[in-house]
């Protein structure tokens, strides 16, 4: 896959690579992270200039995710009803998408950008919600770009005349991003456990005050 796509962007420069990541937006099977590696790697050569990369993959990132968002704000139902809509959120999914906004509110569009399959589903179901503003995502999605996004590329360009070592890096990159993950998931799931915990002691604790209240009056 690297290597089709930098002889791809080496004959088209900044716009295959803007395009490709818009399309990477609606979830078609190419990884955004291989797309910004051979990004890099076509800069690393010298055919582009490292730094306006950095600027082009931001764009196409951003359009990309934001065109999703948009069309679940403005055409979600219809969406969810047409064919494509069916295999890119099917009712299991988008059930499993709506509780994590429920759990985790505006942080889940944050991870969202580290998760290549639910990327998209998440965005459009967002969109659909209603209770996230563009401007919300943008400032969720864009933090998490400015991360993902200059990782890639520079690596890419650092490593474009070693292939080998490159994907390597690659591979080390993405394992521990998601033990990141990972563990950032296992902590809010311990925090969202512990907080529902203590709601629920203080709910016991005011019923236990209201029983001994009841139970005053009527010895009384």
């Amino acid at each position: 896959m690297l290597g089709l796509l930098e002889t791809f962007f080496q004959q088209f420069g900044y716009f295959a690579v803007f395009w490709v990541l818009v399309l990477c937006g609606f979830g078609i099977p190419i990884p955004e992270d291989v797309t910004l590696v051979a990004g890099g790697v076509i800069s690393g050569l010298g055919y582009t200039n490292v730094h306006i990369m950095f600027a082009v993959g931001m764009a196409g990132v951003l359009v990309g995710d934001g065109l999703m968002f948009l069309l679940g704000r403005h055409y979600g139902e219809r969406i969810l009803r047409s064919k494509i809509g069916t295999r890119l959120m099917p009712p299991k999914r988008y059930a499993q998408v709506q509780k994590k906004f429920d759990q985790y509110g505006n942080r889940v569009l944050f991870v969202a950008r580290f998760l290549p399959g639910l990327r998209s589903p998440i965005f459009l179901t967002a969109g659909m919600s209603g209770r996230i503003s563009f401007w919300q995502w943008l400032q969720m999605d864009g933090f998490a770009a400015l991360i993902s996004v200059p990782l890639w590329i520079y690596l890419g360009s650092y490593g474009a005349e070693n292939k080998d070592w490159l994907m390597l890096q690659v591979h080390r990159f993405q394992h521990g991003l998601f033990a990141v993950l990972g563990v950032a998931a296992v902590f809010l799931i311990w925090h969202f456990w512990r907080k529902r915990g203590q709601l629920l002691e203080r709910k016991r604790a005011l019923l236990e005050k209201r029983r001994q209240r009841k139970e005053k009056r009527r010895q009384k």
